[in-house]
């Protein structure tokens, strides 16, 4: 059973990355094999959790040390382990949801005609400097998740050929997982190191900012080599074309929706509540505020520009795939191949650099916030003042800000690799082998370049 479970991902797996071969849907494919993973785990319990791999069950059973009858097994499964994955599963999905509602009532609205209207080269390499740029530090504030979902909107007003937009989406994703790195609100595994206290603000903007930046300018340095031409822009429909708001109107929808996504950050902060709890209430604000402009509008207003009427229009699927990848990856955390992983590259590995080179590749493949989890789980924080091999644990250690580098940057490698890219992939339809073909082998450049400017980094002001 518990090589089955293995034996479904990787076939689910497979069939992701061949979804335009097989004509099905990754969707319907992530939740089949997210929902078969976790059957296999509920009926072959006792033998699974016997082998003694599961970190979790090892920490369940010493506080329930009384019985590992079947049914407290059941109970295990389903009740501690399903249920705990459900909410941050839960909570990734609101976030989302609340995120792309936001940035589609400013797209509704015109809002974004506040840029895009300033936004006057047709020059392809110059166009893609400028948003790769905004890009990354964008994501340092907000996060690589929102920074993409934005950008993504935004390139669909000045980019009219998808393979255009696919190259744009892939610079934005590089971009925006590179400034998610460096700062501690950037991404969900940086905020996972920051709430745990493995790493402070004032360390990781300090010691992960020049390596992040090399890990995006070497992509865009190469990816302008081969981009020459201007852009053409997209031919506007009569909803792009028609004044449905005034100047005033976008500006100030514009603005609202910039200060939502902004505003959560500070809400988790100040409240020590999870993110999408702030997404939610941003969503709200401007659904409140909208609806009250407009009462008195005529009801063709109403029809195009209520939010009510924008999140019936979600990208579902999306939204449906992340829930299924992520169920799979939580079976596989809560069985324990996860923690093989991690016990293999500590024994056979055990450099700090090594592990975390690998960790980062790895992101690309499975969703780097259950490795980080394990990475957490596996190695606690050296108390201060530890030498040698320890020293690298303790709070701020060269282990902590080079494993958020690596978990952060590393998922650019694989379109499917990062909430960022998987959110680009439904967004833009990009394919896979398209990607792999393509960006992989950039991304995968500007990566080992991140991390060797980290090294160097390391070892003069060491």
């Amino acid at each position: 059973m518990f090589e089955l479970m293995a034996i479904i991902f990787l076939v689910g797996y497979a069939g992701i990355i061949f979804e335009h071969e097989i004509r099905i849907n990754k969707a319907g494919t992530a939740l089949i094999t997210g929902a078969l993973m976790w059957a296999v785990y509920a009926l072959g319990g006792s033998d699974i959790l016997s082998l003694g791999y599961s970190h979790s069950w090892h920490e369940f059973i010493s506080q329930h040390p009384e019985s590992t009858s079947p049914e407290v097994i059941r109970e295990f499964v389903t009740e501690h382990e399903l249920f705990h994955h459900l909410s941050e599963i839960a909570s990734i999905m609101l976030f989302l949801l609340g995120a792309m509602g936001i940035v589609e009532v400013v797209d509704r609205f015109q809002g974004f005609r506040v840029i895009t209207d300033h936004i006057t080269t047709r020059d392809r390499v110059k166009l893609m400097w400028l948003i790769s740029v905004l890009s990354f530090f964008m994501s340092a504030v907000l996060d690589n998740l929102t920074t993409t979902i934005v950008m993504i909107t935004l390139t669909r007003k000045i980019l009219r050929k998808p393979e255009n937009r696919w190259i744009f989406a892939s610079m934005i994703v590089i971009s925006a997982n590179a400034g998610g790195a460096w700062s501690p609100i950037g991404d969900v595994t940086t905020i996972m190191l920051w709430i745990g206290e493995q790493i402070t603000t004032e360390h990781i903007v300090k010691s992960v900012f020049l390596p992040s930046l090399v890990s995006m300018m070497v992509p865009l340095i190469i990816a302008s080599i081969f981009m020459k031409g201007e852009t053409e822009r997209p031919e506007l429909t009569d909803e792009d074309t028609k004044e449905f708001t005034s100047a005033g109107e976008r500006k100030f929808i514009f603005f609202l929706g910039v200060g939502a996504l902004l505003s959560v950050p500070v809400f988790k902060t100040i409240t020590h509540l999870p993110p999408y709890l702030g997404m939610l209430l941003g969503l709200g604000v401007i659904w409140l505020i909208t609806d009250f402009m407009l009462r008195n509008r005529p009801h063709e207003d109403k029809r195009i520009l209520s939010v009510s009427r924008v999140v019936r229009n979600l990208d579902a699927p999306t939204i449906l795939f992340f829930v299924g990848i992520l169920t799979a990856v939580a079976s596989l955390s809560s069985a324990g191949q996860l923690d093989i992983v991690s016990k293999f590259l500590d024994v056979h590995v055990g450099n700090i650099f090594g592990i975390n080179l690998i960790i980062g590749a790895l992101s690309s493949i499975v969703d780097n916030v259950p490795l980080v989890a394990g990475a957490m789980g596996m190695y606690g924080i050296a108390p201060s003042g530890a030498e040698g091999y320890l020293a690298s644990f303790v709070q701020d250690g060269q282990f902590w800000s080079f494993l958020a580098y690596c978990a952060g940057t590393g998922g650019s490698m694989l379109i499917i690799g990062s909430a960022a890219g998987v959110a680009a992939m439904g967004m833009e339809q990009i394919h896979f082998g398209w990607y792999a073909r393509k960006i992989t082998w950039i991304a995968a450049l500007g990566y080992l370049a991140g991390a060797g400017t980290y090294y160097l980094q390391s070892v003069i002001f060491s």
